[in-house]
């Protein structure tokens, strides 16, 4: 199978740039922020009906914003390594005084009080942001239905997932319609669209992003990171927004690292752990061959290819999911109670499912979570510096065989989805979905890059390697 080859437009031709290119051209004067964001905007109209990527396109004030930002740079101010360069974010990062609907009927004229954090700092850094993009009801689901807004389709082929609950983010970026964007991961809720749609997305060390002015799923697991189609950009957006906020007590005040600085460095004699057992379990032929064939890339670069034992993650997927359910019901309950009917019923049901736990069973999977982490570390990374495993372990499924609505096997189905980011959740360590290959369907296929607490760099580093030696990261879905 080759790439796409059609005839790109000049808009095109500039979407097409990564994040960190189209910064530089920007701040070097080949480009401006207008021109970059009118490119945006005219990629949007023709791709938004296909997609359904966005749930606000604000056209206007992106303009007016670009336009500052351009003429900030003519009188010599550069706001940072993001200036003028569009993004769009997941529609659960609040700001004061918009409209943010979670996805919801509940919330669909709810408007902000406050500002998240994130986006604060992303605007701080030069950011110019395009509108909200489209997302699973209160991020409550791993496909990108939603029966309030109508799906988000897949750029590679409508009629497949996104992956959610992310899956605006997943989808614009994919389809070169911003050059990065805001997702949030309480069960692989940014690795999963990211895997889906063939771009880059980070799952952080829990607490390692602020989550002040975020709509809460799950506090316990929720992580808020960026998609992107670099694993450079990715570096670049997360050294932006991470890093410790008095508004957040949950914060992190680990040092943040330039997660750039290192990226050129290199991988030989990096040891990259591949698990014996467990992480094998259900992975299709096809997603294995792309797999085994990234492993040979790393190799090639001069990674050590090691055999590790780790705990069986389902211990850990069955802790994530009392905890999710539980804290879920809590955030949901008096809503639920007086607006049941205006939750979709699929997600009343999960919801629901709750308030049936016992108290015990919920407070045993938190006790648990710092043994169960430390034993994980040490048997994961004693001799491997990071694991690779799959994100998503079988072909991208079509929306219609996802769709809970259909019941049948779909229960299982998106337990499968969902078998190896999870657990991830549960322990807090950060992950990195990077994409692998497409299979025979022409769907994309990714890796999962698991790290150490605190190893986002050496992530980013091991990704930026492969992706020197690869171009799944360049290849282009067609309208």
């Amino acid at each position: 199978m080759s790439p796409p080859t059609p005839r790109p437009t000049e808009a095109d031709e500039i979407t097409r740039m990564s994040l960190c290119e189209a910064a530089g051209a920007i701040r070097d004067g080949r480009l401006t922020s207008l021109r970059a964001t009118e490119a945006c905007l005219a990629r949007i109209e023709r791709w938004q009906p296909r997609l359904n990527a966005f749930i606000a396109i604000e056209a206007e004030e992106a303009l007016a914003m670009a336009r500052a930002r351009d003429m900030e740079l003519a009188e010599g101010r550069v706001r940072g390594p993001l200036h003028g360069v569009p993004l769009a974010h997941k529609d659960m990062f609040y700001r004061q005084g918009k409209v943010s609907t979670g996805g919801s009927k509940i919330r669909r004229n709810w408007v902000a009080d406050r500002t998240a954090t994130v986006i604060e700092r992303l605007a701080a850094a030069g950011a110019v942001q395009l509108g909200t993009l489209h997302m699973v009801e209160f991020a409550a689901g791993p496909t990108g239905h939603n029966d309030h807004l109508g799906d988000c389709r897949n750029p590679w082929n409508p009629a497949h997932m996104t992956g959610g609950s992310s899956s605006g983010s997943g989808a614009s970026v994919a389809a070169r319609l911003v050059f990065g964007a805001m997702g949030s991961d309480t069960g692989g809720s940014v690795r999963l669209p990211a895997c889906a749609c063939g771009v880059v997305g980070i799952k952080v060390t829990q607490g390692r992003i602020s989550r002040y002015g975020c709509l809460p799923r799950v506090w316990s697991q929720d992580c808020m990171g960026p998609l992107t189609r670099t694993a450079r950009d990715c570096a670049r957006m997360t050294g932006v927004i991470a890093g410790a906020d008095p508004k957040d007590p949950t914060a992190s005040a680990e040092p943040v690292p330039d997660y750039e600085a290192g990226l050129e460095a290199g991988i030989a004699g990096l040891r990259v752990g591949v698990p014996a057992a467990h992480f094998d379990v259900g992975v299709d032929a096809e997603v294995r061959a792309a797999l085994d064939q990234s492993l040979e890339v790393f190799r090639s670069l001069g990674a050590e290819i090691v055999r590790v034992d780790v705990p069986d993650p389902r211990t850990y997927y069955d802790l994530a999911d009392t905890i999710s359910k539980c804290e879920g019901t809590a955030v949901h309950a008096q809503w639920m109670q007086e607006r049941g009917a205006d939750y979709s019923p699929q997600v009343y049901a999960r919801q629901e499912t709750g308030f049936h736990i016992p108290a015990v069973r919920y407070i045993e999977a938190l006790m648990v979570r710092g043994r169960l982490l430390a034993e994980f570390v040490e048997a994961a990374f004693a001799r491997a510096d990071l694991l690779h495993i799959p994100s998503i372990p079988i072909p991208i499924p079509t929306r219609a065989d996802t769709d809970v609505r259909d019941s049948g096997g779909v229960p299982q189905l998106l337990a499968t989805i969902t078998r190896y980011t999870r657990p991830i959740n549960y322990l807090g360590v950060p992950a990195l979905n990077v994409p692998c290959g497409f299979s025979k369907s022409g769907l994309p296929i990714g890796m999962q890059l698991v790290g150490r607490p605190y190893a986002e760099g050496l992530l980013f580093r091991a990704a930026h390697a492969y992706q020197s030696a690869t171009d799944w990261h360049e290849w282009t879905p067609t309208i």
